[in-house]
């Protein structure tokens, strides 16, 4: 798995750069089809915005963005949001050939 960090309008750090690679790499222990990781850093008027997309195998992209003022805050908030994303997916792939049965309480009139 690669994992890209790049930067718009900021200068990258490479302990900003590290942390950006710590994170995305756990992100495969929820997704184990992922093929690359693509992290965006932008600074702009105090604001850090960090963007991120997954490219997987048989499917679309995964994208989340996050806005906050800290650069490492935005970052755990989008890994929070790509972590949900893909385990999303997983489980919609996992269960659809299984549908859930159903129960008496379920045909409640």
């Amino acid at each position: 798995m690669q994992v890209t960090v790049s930067a718009r309008h900021i200068g990258v750090t490479e302990a900003q750069k590290s942390y950006c690679q710590e994170k995305a790499s756990r992100l495969e222990r929820f997704y184990n089809r992922i093929q690359s990781i693509e992290v965006v850093l932008d600074g702009n008027a105090g604001k850090h915005t960090a963007e991120v997309i997954v490219h997987t195998e048989r499917s679309q992209p995964f994208v989340a963005k996050e806005e906050n003022e800290d650069l490492y805050a935005a970052i755990d908030i989008l890994v929070d949001k790509i972590e949900r994303q893909l385990r999303d997916h997983k489980e919609k792939l996992r269960n659809r050939k299984h549908p859930r049965r159903s129960t008496p309480e379920d045909q409640t009139p």
